[in-house]
């Protein structure tokens, strides 16, 4: 079942490690050999780049030890050691070392690869204060350098203005800086970045002090986020002299802000840590984000960067396996302090909004259908929050149960015991006689007895529901509060016009359905409105989702249709919308990164998705099926109903499906080419294409 389509590569990640090595103070020869065998190790394990600390072939607290000849000379030796020991290594290797060019010493990065040196940068920044003296040694990069050096008796591009490309992976593109540089307000790497560089590299050999490592962290994170590339940082560690000074060895990867990856500082032993960048991800985002590319005009203007290139010739066919965490719930933070925040912030985005829309109009009322359903409980929950800031009486908020021919029992309990818990005024309008005539206006089947569920039988009710939502808010002077939310949106599982597509202002509108989950059930257990509000709360979490549109021969109070049964589960659902709209991925991409977070292997990951905790994994087979399905849905059938979509506010970074907001698309598109990338690319025995 392989066939290539879980090799990383093919999906555009590459697989880069960080070394921390125990270095011996300047013994050149006893370091490269430590290196090397740090980088067989990470090269048998798939990295295409190792990084190793400033220095660390001669170590860097050797203080006048640098300027020693004899040294110099044994540099020289150990990096030709190195070069030829990598020639049978697929990875390109970072490692730091002191290297004299016209009278001047240099502290200086030297990529290598498959025997060949690459380039060689020098550190532009030197630190002269406090415990630090490299001016002593050094000279800056910064100022007029050769454009070559010689490292081993060969000539070697030299100087920062230098990015490394591999001509056989796109969107691999290389740059390196040096410990202080990243320090300053404008690293080298940040006009790297601009000049196409994705793959940033810090060799460094800071050492510690109380709240540093944090210092290091946020100055790597922020770096990485505003170039919109990956960062790679390794800082010296065990045997560095501790003369005066202690070491930690940190170790971080980051991607676009997010770390992937870190080492444990002060380890026993040497240690590498891996991750796999996502070349396409950097790539989208760079595209997403134009002021990217306007910056790099106004900033590259007038510098001109060499371009090296090289072959990386990667494997393109065995099962590496992915060394990256992919998120089960993009929309839902992993962490649950990180949750609690999000959702505090989500929901008072949602109620702000309301409260403006409420102020700007003039309106004191909302009007809004209670279905004891998720969506509908969460926007009531909203517009609580927001009457009670806006010190309106709660009784202003005109709620109702609207039920028809499949309501359940359940649901309509749930809906009049929120209503009550809430203080709202609540009022049940029974739609069946309603819907039966519209349905015996129409001729429709049903009306003459017939079992005939079809969509028109459903949108009658759901028309049914919004058209009298509408006309009580004319009555009442208020504003039709939308409950229908972004997941509904992307799938297209909304009533066109006359339904739940439609309202006067909608709070959900980009709240997906697996973060409303989460949303109610903070407000559940943080108490906000309440002990009878928070069971009634609970019990809404642990009803099927269901729009109760048709009828079950014996429902026993529970809703007889299950909307994931229709559109698939909305964990998959909303995994798929996500990674469609916020990074534009090819949905063979977005099937490989499913499997990896949803296979069985993964189960246990927090939060559960289930309101029992019930631990559930999807196989690849029927990731691709609901992902067929997404792609159908989104691309073709569904667009009209987001170009029409009402106001409402933006809640996540992943983005909304309003028209005048993240999302514009043409409402008559097709989903062809999404449709034959994902069968082209499936495994054969997967794919409809076999």
């Amino acid at each position: 079942m392989n066939s290539g389509f879980f090799n990383i590569h093919r999906h555009g990640f590459v697989r880069v490690a960080v070394a921390t090595p125990a270095v011996v103070l300047a013994d050149p020869m006893a370091n490269a050999k430590a290196t090397i065998s740090m980088a067989r190790d990470a090269d048998a394990q798939g990295a295409s780049l190792v990084l190793f600390p400033e220095l660390g072939i001669s170590a860097y607290s050797i203080d006048d030890l640098l300027q020693q000849s004899v040294l110099q000379k044994a540099v020289h030796d150990s990096l030709a050691f190195i070069a030829e020991a990598s020639r049978n290594m697929a990875c390109v290797l970072f490692v730091g070392a002191p290297l004299a060019a016209g009278g001047r010493l240099y502290n200086t990065a030297i990529a290598i690869h498959g025997g060949r040196f690459l380039a060689a940068y020098p550190k532009t920044y030197l630190p002269n204060y406090r415990e630090f003296y490299e001016k002593r040694h050094f000279a800056s990069g910064g100022g007029a350098v050769p454009a070559e050096i010689r490292i081993a008796g060969e000539l070697v591009p030299f100087g920062t203005d230098i990015v490394i490309a591999a001509e056989d992976m796109a969107g691999l593109v290389l740059h390196a800086e040096i410990c202080e540089d990243v320090w300053t307000p404008v690293p080298p790497s940040t006009y790297a970045a601009m000049a196409g560089a994705t793959v940033l590299v810090n060799l460094s050999a800071s050492n510690i002090t109380i709240g540093k490592a944090e210092e290091r962290h946020a100055l790597c994170r922020v770096q990485s986020s505003r170039c919109l590339a990956a960062y790679l940082y390794s800082a010296a560690g065990a045997g560095e002299s501790t003369t005066d000074l202690a070491w930690d060895g940190q170790g971080a990867i980051y991607e676009c802000g997010r770390l992937l990856a870190e080492a444990e500082r002060f380890a026993p032993t040497p240690q590498t840590i891996f991750a796999d960048i996502d070349l396409g991800l950097i790539e989208t985002e760079r595209q997403r984000q134009v002021t990217f590319g306007d910056c790099a005009d106004q900033s590259v203007r007038g510098r001109t960067f060499r371009r090296v290139s090289f072959r990386l010739q990667p494997d393109m066919k065995s099962d590496l396996g992915l060394m990256r965490a992919v998120p089960r719930f993009p929309y839902v933070p992993d962490d649950a302090a990180r949750l609690a925040e999000l959702c505090y912030e989500a929901y008072n985005i949602q109620s702000h909004g309301l409260v403006q829309r409420l102020k700007a109009s003039g309106v004191r009322k909302v009007v809004i259908g209670v279905s004891g359903g998720l969506d509908s409980t969460q926007a009531l929950l909203v517009a609580a929050h927001a009457f009670d800031r806006l010190g309106f009486p709660r009784t202003d908020i005109l709620a109702y149960t609207l039920p028809s021919f499949a309501t359940s029992a359940k649901t309509k309990e749930s809906a009049w015991a929120l209503m009550r818990a809430l203080g709202v005024t609540a009022q049940e309008i029974d739609l069946t006689d309603a819907s039966m005539a519209m349905l015996l206006d129409i001729g429709h089947p049903y009306a003459k007895g017939e079992k005939v569920y079809d969509i028109t039988f459903e949108n009658v009710q759901a028309g049914a529901r919004t058209s009298v939502l509408f006309r009580l808010a004319n009555m009442h002077g208020g504003i039709v509060l939308g409950t229908g939310d972004l997941s509904e949106l992307g799938l297209g599982w909304c009533t066109y016009g006359v339904g739940d597509q439609m309202s006067h202002y909608n709070v959900n509108a980009s709240v997906s359905k697996t973060l409303i989950q989460h949303l109610i059930r903070w407000v559940a257990d943080t108490g906000t409105f309440g002990e009878e509000a928070k069971a009634v709360l609970h019990a809404i979490l642990a009803t099927e989702i269901s729009p109760e549109l048709v009828p079950g021969d014996d429902n026993k109070g529970e809703p007889a249709q299950k909307t994931e049964d229709f559109v698939g589960p909305y964990a998959l659902q909303d995994f798929n919308l996500y990674f469609t709209t916020r990074y534009g991925f090819a949905p063979s991409k977005i099937a490989f990164l499913a499997h990896h977070a949803w296979r069985e292997a993964a189960m246990g990951m927090w939060p559960p998705m289930t309101p029992d905790n019930k631990r559930v994994s999807y196989d690849l087979e029927t990731i691709a099926k609901w992902l067929r399905v997404f792609v159908r849905r989104f691309f073709a059938t569904s667009q009209f109903k987001r170009s029409a979509a009402p106001n409402g506010p933006k809640v996540s970074s992943g983005g909304s499906l309003s028209p005048r907001g993240d999302w514009r698309a043409p409402s008559d598109g097709n989903a062809n080419v999404w449709l034959q990338e994902l069968e082209a690319n499936l495994p054969p025995d997967l794919s409809t294409k076999r």
